[in-house]
């Protein structure tokens, strides 16, 4: 398994991910605009050739405010999303960033339990934040000191 930069010739097995793991999937064309953006990073978990996860996150003053997470279905329970975010966090705290933020929907339990696990804490709850369904989302922080 590498962890790498994700490329625009990702954008393709990125997006099926996306679908298979979001509610409100990004279009290829969302991520080709986050790719563009000066203070977006996107890594890519690969295996044997083909990318089985990514991550990406926001960089801002001393902070990685992270956007999104996903691993494909066939790669979930094997450690990938754990390694990708110590990887990613790693990169972020190389850069200057000396905390990580996050919004989880609430529902999802599976990565909370994943971030809980990397010693991320619960700060707040976003009441109606995701607009597809009014769902809250739960707000994590962790020190990368």
């Amino acid at each position: 398994m590498i962890f790498r930069p994700m490329l625009q010739e990702d954008l393709d097995q990125v997006v099926e991910i996306e679908k298979t793991s979001m509610p409100s999937p990004w279009s290829k064309e969302l991520f080709e605009a986050e790719l563009q953006r000066s203070l977006a990073r996107y890594f890519v978990a690969e295996d044997k050739g083909r990318v089985v996860g990514y991550m990406g996150y926001w960089e801002a003053p001393q902070e990685a405010h992270i956007i999104n997470l996903a691993v494909t279905p066939d790669y979930r329970q094997k450690g990938v999303g754990f390694e990708m975010m110590e990887y990613c966090l790693r990169f972020a705290y190389n850069q200057g960033a000396r905390l990580a933020t996050l919004e989880v929907r609430a529902s999802n339990m599976a990565a909370q339990k994943l971030y809980e696990k990397m010693d991320f804490r619960t700060v707040a709850i976003r009441k109606k934040y995701y607009s597809d369904n009014q769902e809250d989302a739960v707000v994590m922080l962790k020190d990368l000191v």
